[in-house]
């Protein structure tokens, strides 16, 4: 393994970005801010890393999540990972950040030093009496200074512009409980941007926007993938893979079907991959 190579296992230690994912790690948040102020200036920085899967497996009790499970995610893609519910799509994610024992190999590979990761999960629900705004939330997940002292300069720049990116702006004083889902999601994609990463994974961040949210994040998709950012994305809505992905993987439990999208998408393959019990692959 070279000094640019990362590989990810049980107990590997990587570099990791948001807070959100430092606290999925069981580390401090503060630990990766640390490591990352130096990089909260610019929300694009590209050079992403090529992600291998070889043969990753993972067995809960006596279920089979994951069997071999072999992918590559080329630099600076958008990658979509597709697939029905219960298909492992979510648990591959997870073995990916470190936090499911895994089988096989998984391995991140950086064109330089090793940089950020960004992740921006599904969703995130508030209690609409809790009296945390959107800057708080910001604060919270991008800063080391305890979110009640308010932004730190250091961050407020970085953290005006991300939200101005998604089209919060106006919004900075609302409540998160008291915003739409469609509202929330577009402050996850916020957060995602700080520190900047060089590898965001998404999680179905489409699912609770609304027709102007889904246009934002169009935009950003095109931003990322222009900034040379590798960006591995699970998304249902297959019409916007089609789209907007470079590549696609379809795993239900394994892998399926791994092409562009116009070889990936067809009648044939989908089915297959939506069916209960996956077939051989196509």
């Amino acid at each position: 393994m070279t000094s640019k190579e990362t590989l990810i296992a049980q107990d590997a230690e990587h570099p990791v970005g948001a807070s959100l994912l430092a606290k999925a790690s069981g580390q401090s948040a503060s630990s990766f801010n640390d490591k990352t102020q130096s990089r909260a200036g610019s929300l694009l920085q590209g050079a992403g890393p090529t992600l291998d899967f070889s043969e990753v497996s993972l067995t809960l009790g006596r279920t089979t999540i994951l069997d071999k499970v072999t992918f590559q995610v080329q630099p600076g893609s958008v990658h979509a990972l597709v697939g029905p519910n219960g298909g492992g799509k979510s648990s591959l994610i997870k073995t990916l950040l470190g936090q499911m024992p895994h089988q096989g190999r998984l391995s991140l590979q950086w064109p330089g030093e090793p940089g950020t990761i960004g992740y921006v999960p599904q969703a995130l629900e508030f209690d609409r009496g809790l009296p945390m705004t959107v800057d708080d939330f910001m604060a919270a997940m991008c800063q080391r200074r305890p979110a009640f002292l308010g932004l730190s300069k250091h961050y407020a720049a970085a953290i005006g512009e991300a939200l101005e990116r998604v089209g919060m702006q106006d919004k900075r004083k609302r409540r998160m409980g008291a915003l739409s889902g469609g509202e929330r999601q577009r402050v996850l994609l916020a957060q995602g941007l700080i520190p900047a990463p060089q590898l965001l994974v998404l999680d179905e961040p489409m699912s609770a926007l609304d027709e102007a949210g889904i246009q934002v994040f169009e935009r950003l998709l095109g931003d990322w993938r222009a900034a040379g950012i590798t960006v591995l994305w699970i998304e249902h809505d297959l019409e916007a893979v089609g789209r907007l992905a470079d590549h696609v993987t379809g795993l239900n439990r394994r892998v399926l079907f791994d092409a562009t999208p116009k070889l990936a998408l067809t009648p044939d393959r989908l089915l297959t991959l939506f069916s209960t019990h996956p077939r051989s692959a196509a």
